[in-house]
């Protein structure tokens, strides 16, 4: 599943927002969940560590997994060191999370010269025979076709 984090400060209403997307439908990102939080809520809890602020944003709502977690946090404390930082937009994909807690077994090259060697092997026990034409009319068939029926059993 796709999504995005919208990380927006409204220094009016002295709040962060947060708003979670997710593509529910192709190619279209849906609104899941949108967090409002106290600046002096998020400030202290930046100037206790990443760790404090990551507890402070996640909810029963909005609960993003520890790598996304992460850098949700890190954008947040950068957008707290700038003065007029716009929106951020964070973009992630489940499985390129998936794929990097994947060890790959074996290197491609050799698994393709393996395959390459798979396939001699069998190219030079298989023969081609070349059959004669003349040697199938000769064979005694149990059942007889007449040469003119086309093979229709009506």
């Amino acid at each position: 599943m796709k999504q995005k984090y919208l990380i927006s400060k409204e220094n009016d209403q002295k709040k962060l927002i947060i708003k979670e997307f997710a593509e529910l439908d192709k190619e279209r990102l849906s609104l899941l969940c949108e967090e409002e939080y106290d600046y002096k809520i998020i400030k202290s809890a930046i100037s206790k560590g990443k760790e404090a602020l990551i507890a402070e944003l996640r909810t029963n709502n909005m609960y993003p997994p520890g790598v996304y977690a992460e850098k949700i946090a890190q954008a947040v404390i950068d957008m707290f060191d700038s003065k007029d930082s716009p929106p951020m937009e964070l973009f992630f994909n489940d499985i390129d999370l998936l794929i990097k807690g994947q060890e790959t077994s074996e290197d491609l090259d050799e698994i393709e010269s393996i395959v390459d060697e798979i396939d001699e092997l069998i190219g030079d026990d298989v023969k081609e025979e070349v059959v004669d034409k003349d040697k199938i009319k000769d064979i005694k068939a149990p059942i007889k076709i007449a040469e003119d029926d086309d093979g229709v059993v009506t």
